[in-house]
């Protein structure tokens, strides 16, 4: 057997649908524009634009959706360069040689020609001006305003489209490769529809040039025919008119025949399946209609001088598909009743059952601030998402996800955070202003707006974009809208950790530890602890910004704590936080790897064991009002004498009254935290602030 003859790399690009055979296509169609062409080759090149024009009609036929041909404009634009080049090929031939008589410009255009006009000129070119009349008036401007009402519709409807997919991407309902999947629909959808804007105007200037290389065809053909040629007036109106209609019927066909495409492709929308298939289950889907069809087309064959026949053949059928609709509704209505006997119940539990589901983190955002999670360039989705991930890896707890939402009714400038559908904060921002803080905590002496920064409540300024350069060249801190958002949900996530850490999400961490800590696990939960004690601890740790991300750890600890015989959760918790004593001391360390500290005096440890009341396992604080008064605020006053140094010191106390001391720094400065003597690593370095 012969061997085969590999074929070289752009020969198998020039085949039919190869770049290489595009790109020659067109060529060729520029050259049409200057080289004359044969009349066998214009025959040739004129039955590809009817070819091409019926399958591009029959390609929008049956199209599932608009997205499934978005190269229709491209299609557009190649099909209109087609038939300008052989509208300038055919003139070139009729004004050249159409005295030869009518087959001088092919066969194509002669057919074309004999058989719209039928012998006679006149009539042959009334219907001509008729069928342009159609083509461009109807069809074409009809499409070009469709097309240009849906390319409006599509990039306005753009913004909620995509916090739409974000919503859904936070709220957990998709995963990112779908959210990718739908965004990329999203633009490719509006790109479609904003093309087929464009390409509609190029028909639309297909069919004007049709009208004028038609009306040169005509009046230069008789000017020629009688000028040069020496023809007679009659024999050049014969010959020129039917080479004239001839060759604009030959390209206002197909030029209507894409119209009609085009008007399709774009009336469909948002609409799925083919066209036949929605033409007929919305026009003949509901008995009613066809009834009433049927009945005007009876009222219509009684009418004196109405031809009976046919409009009895049209009742006829009305009637019949009424009929057949009518039966073939009652029996899927038979059939979902058999299958479904108890529709009413299933109805109204649906949403009762969804009215009981709540968003566990949600951001409501003001009209005026949509641009931050949809507008171009949009950092919002993107932030909370980095930031779920850094507070997992910190304080090793993945918190739900965020839901972003809009809400009407809240001012434009407004957005609220909830957690568990309840209001946790709120602020203003004035999107596409920038916030700008001074370290000192003063005003920037910049233009701009006053402020409060909705996080820390800092005196800030709201600058242009304009002044940023200015303001970071004063040492202050330049934040965007996006930024000022995702920090104050940062806050927010902090202060509500324990409140989201729910029983499922404690026992999904415990079945996520490797298996070498699942044997601890097993030994402790039931014998020892339950869940739910887990649970109050880790929620404990959480509430005082303690990471529970070493849970073995933890585990170790409660394990200890009960073993040992210890009464009430507090002992357990102590007993977890000395355990965690290295880690407490390290969040705490300053820059030069000392622990700052400010201690509690003897004398305020003597009054708060005494205002100590309860068992022991569950002891309560009972200071007099005036009292604790008083250590608040010579605690406050330590704490801002540190904070002027740049310290953020912890403050030491003893164990017995730390779980009541931290209640009542809680109040005033959650961010501080109070450890007991026991809770010190041997390895801390330590440096004392203060005493109160």
């Amino acid at each position: 057997m012969a061997a085969r003859v590999a074929m070289p790399a752009w020969l198998q690009a020039a085949r039919p649908g190869g770049d290489i055979t595009l790109a020659l296509g067109v060529a060729a169609l520029l050259g049409v524009l200057v080289v004359p062409i044969p009349p066998l080759l214009l025959d040739f090149g004129l039955s590809v634009s009817v070819t091409a024009s019926v399958l591009v009609l029959m390609v929008g036929l049956f199209l599932q959706r608009p997205l499934d041909f978005t190269s229709f404009p491209t299609v557009l634009l190649l099909t209109t360069l087609l038939r300008l080049a052989l509208n300038v090929a055919t003139t070139r031939i009729i004004l050249t040689h159409g005295h030869e008589g009518p087959n001088a410009a092919g066969h194509v255009v002669s057919a074309f020609g004999g058989f719209l006009m039928g012998g006679d000129v006149i009539v042959g070119l009334v219907v001509f001006a008729i069928l342009l009349v159609i083509n461009f008036m109807v069809v074409t401007k009809g499409s070009g305003r469709i097309a240009e009402v849906a390319a409006r519709f599509s990039l306005d409807a753009m913004p909620g489209k995509q916090m739409a997919v974000d919503a859904d991407l936070s709220a957990g309902l998709i995963d990112e490769a779908e959210a990718r999947r739908r965004r990329r629909e999203l633009e490719e959808e509006s790109g479609f529809f904003g093309a087929m804007d464009g390409a509609a105007k190029f028909v639309r200037g297909d069919a004007i040039a049709g009208v004028i290389i038609t009306g040169i065809n005509l009046l230069g053909g008789l000017a020629i025919g009688i000028g040069r040629n020496g023809l007679s007036l009659a024999d050049a109106a014969q010959t020129f008119a039917v080479l004239t209609v001839g060759d604009g019927l030959v390209s206002q066909i197909p030029a209507l025949l894409v119209s009609v495409a085009a008007g399709i492709v774009v009336t469909k929308g948002g609409a799925q399946g083919r066209a036949d298939e929605l033409i007929r289950d919305q026009l003949a889907g509901n008995h009613k209609p066809l009834a009433m069809a049927s009945g005007a087309a009876l009222v219509m064959a009684a009418m004196p001088g109405m031809p009976m026949l046919p409009f009895l053949a049209l009742a006829g059928a009305a009637g019949a598909t009424a009929w057949t609709r009518r039966q073939a509704a009652a029996t899927a209505r038979q059939e979902e009743a058999r299958k479904a006997p108890a529709p009413a119940a299933t109805s109204e539990e649906a949403p009762a059952t969804d009215a009981l589901r709540i968003d566990q983190l949600r951001v409501e955002l003001g009209y005026g601030l949509l641009s931050l999670a949809t507008g171009e360039g949009s950092r919002l989705t993107e932030q909370i998402r980095a930031l779920r991930r850094t507070i997992a890896a910190e304080m090793g707890f993945l918190v739900p996800s965020i839901r972003v939402q809009d809400n009407l009714q809240l001012p434009s400038d407004t957005y609220v955070i909830r957690v568990k559908e309840l209001e946790a904060a709120r602020g203003q921002l004035k999107p596409p202003m920038l916030i700008a803080l001074d370290p000192s905590g003063t005003i920037p002496s910049l233009p701009g707006e006053r402020t409060t920064e909705p996080a820390f409540g800092l005196p800030a300024l709201w600058i242009a974009e304009t002044h940023r350069q200015e303001a970071l060249a004063r040492n202050c801190t330049v934040v965007d809208c996006t930024g000022v958002l995702v920090t104050h949900l940062t806050e927010v996530l902090r202060e509500s950790m324990a409140e989201l850490l729910s029983w499922a999400e404690t026992k999904r961490l415990l079945d996520g530890l490797p298996e070498e800590q699942k044997r601890l696990v097993a030994d402790m939960i039931p014998a020892q602890a339950s869940t739910g004690t887990v649970q109050r601890v880790l929620q404990a740790l959480l509430a005082e910004r303690v990471s529970i991300r070493d849970l073995p750890t933890i585990l170790e600890g409660i394990q200890e704590a009960t073993a040992g015989g210890a009464r009430g959760f507090a002992a357990i918790l102590a007993t977890v936080r000395q355990r965690l004593a290295l880690q407490l001391c390290d969040s705490v360390r300053g820059a030069q790897s000392h622990m700052p500290i400010v201690t509690v005096s003897p004398d305020w440890e003597a009054a708060f064991a005494e205002a100590m009341v309860g068992p022991p396992e569950d002891r309560q604080l009972a200071m007099a009002p005036s009292r604790l008064s008083e250590f608040v605020r010579r605690l406050r006053d330590v704490l801002d004498a540190a904070a002027a140094q740049g310290e953020a010191p912890a403050l030491v106390c003893s164990g017995g009254i730390r779980p009541q001391l931290r209640a009542v720094v809680e109040r005033f400065r959650p961010t501080t935290p109070v450890l007991s003597q026991a809770e010190i690593h041997a390895r801390a370095r330590i440096r004392s602030l203060g005493s109160v």
